[in-house]
């Protein structure tokens, strides 16, 4: 997984060259995640159709490195109407999502505060667009008062286009919301989140552990 705000000036020498270290290294490349380039659910016309033309050269990054998808953001303005952002939304993935069918990319949102941070509004946003590459990047976290972590993954699983996993604070919930995906018939990766790197070799045996192979 790319974070596009790492990359070098993105050319085409640029990108060959990551393909090919890649391939020597036997690294499969799946996402870019987006940041730095509009939201989502911009409340102008002009900033949606902006959004949708900020994010075009990422789509066709990652068509040509060979990922399925690109993550991007959506969080509204602050103390929006529902309903409102639900159009603006609807509206601006339409927009990429029609862009990013030749290519074969999924467009996905992960709940990185806002709007996406509401598990109902973004099944609504899900059944507005309709479209099967237009999905949820469920980001794990931690468990927090205004945020209930588990219960947002069960909502957003049948949407759910790749993992964005987290330690959990105890084994038992990090068990718990692995058992879950894997129920919910998921079988996509998930990419380690945790921070530092005995976090994600923790990551790793528990992954393991509770989705054997």
């Amino acid at each position: 997984e790319f974070v596009n705000t790492f990359f070098e000036v993105p050319t085409e020498g640029y990108l060959k060259k990551l393909k090919q270290n890649a391939v020597a290294c036997g690294v499969k490349m799946l996402l870019i995640m987006v940041d730095d380039e509009g939201d989502g659910c911009e409340a102008t016309k002009a900033g949606r159709k902006q959004f949708e033309i900020n994010h075009r050269k990422w789509v066709d990054i990652a068509n040509y490195l060979g990922c399925h998808a690109i993550r991007t953001n959506c969080r509204g303005p602050e103390k929006v109407d529902k309903t409102e952002a639900l159009k603006w939304a609807a509206e601006s993935y339409h927009m990429l999502l029609d862009y990013a069918g030749s290519a074969n990319i999924n467009i996905v949102i992960e709940n990185h505060g806002g709007l996406s941070n509401d598990p109902d509004w973004m099944v609504s946003l899900m059944n507005k667009v309709k479209d099967p590459a237009f999905g949820i990047y469920p980001d794990w976290r931690e468990p927090v008062p205004d945020f209930d972590n588990y219960s947002y993954l069960q909502k957003t699983l049948p949407w759910a286009k790749g993992m964005s996993y987290r330690n959990q604070p105890t084994e038992e919930l990090t068990a718990k919301m692995i058992n879950l995906s894997k129920k919910s018939g998921y079988q996509g990766w998930y990419g380690i989140e945790s921070n530092g790197r005995e976090e994600i070799r923790k990551g790793i045996e528990l992954l393991k552990k509770y989705l054997p192979l």
